[in-house]
């Protein structure tokens, strides 16, 4: 699914950008209402999360015009804290408000439930139980750490991809992470202990990967 996130401050697109990235969603970004009304045009967008102030558009404005052209779900983001601009902004259609400052695994969560993709993951014999942090194998708890878990889910969601060790580290251990990228390597080899040897494949000098077309 590929979700367009449009926010003029930079931080925040970056940030937002990589939390959606790490749950295997394309994202495509815009700096103001003008340029995310071209990148709806131009992509096949699922959802728009849209900042209520923006330079030469605001996202009130792009939000009409999403909603009149199209069904496609619609997520304002504001700073603003009155009712009557979360009763605005939802009788011109929006599907959510979220007021700032937000947790972004929040917004990831009510962007989910907006698109219907809250469920959890299967991939092969695995049951992947994002709630609880679990991951089952033929209905038995494989007991992963939380670094196990959390490298699994990102490897599942972007299955038939090669990811390297930095987008790894990225997803998992956070941007802010400055480690050694061979610690990638020890979980894997540990994650492989509990899930299967050859669910997981290694891609020398590239990264690793599991298999598409195995929900």
């Amino acid at each position: 699914m590929r979700i367009l996130i449009a926010d003029d401050e930079q931080d925040m697109l970056r940030i937002l950008s990589a939390y959606f990235k790490k749950e295997g969603y394309e994202v495509c970004t815009a700096e103001n209402g003008e340029e995310a009304l071209d990148v709806f045009y131009r992509e096949k967008v699922d959802l728009a999360i849209l900042d209520w102030m923006m330079p030469k558009q605001s996202g009130i404005e792009v939000c009409r015009e999403i909603k009149a052209r199209s069904d496609k779900k619609v997520l304002i983001l504001t700073a603003k804290s009155e009712e009557e601009d979360e009763l605005k902004a939802l009788s011109i259609g929006a599907d959510e408000y979220i007021r700032k400052p937000f947790h972004p695994k929040i917004l990831v969560l009510r962007a989910k439930k907006l698109l219907g993709d809250e469920k959890g993951l299967r991939y092969q014999s695995l049951r992947i139980d994002p709630e609880g942090n679990k991951i089952y194998k033929d209905g038995i708890d494989l007991q992963l750490t939380k670094t196990e878990f959390e490298l699994m889910c990102s490897l599942v969601r972007h299955r038939g991809q090669i990811l390297s060790r930095q987008q790894l580290l990225d997803f998992v251990w956070g941007l802010d992470y400055f480690g050694d990228a061979r610690t990638v390597d020890t979980h894997v080899r540990r994650l492989r202990e509990k899930v299967g040897e050859n669910m997981i494949k290694t891609h020398r000098g590239l990264g690793y990967s599991v298999e598409a077309g195995d929900e």
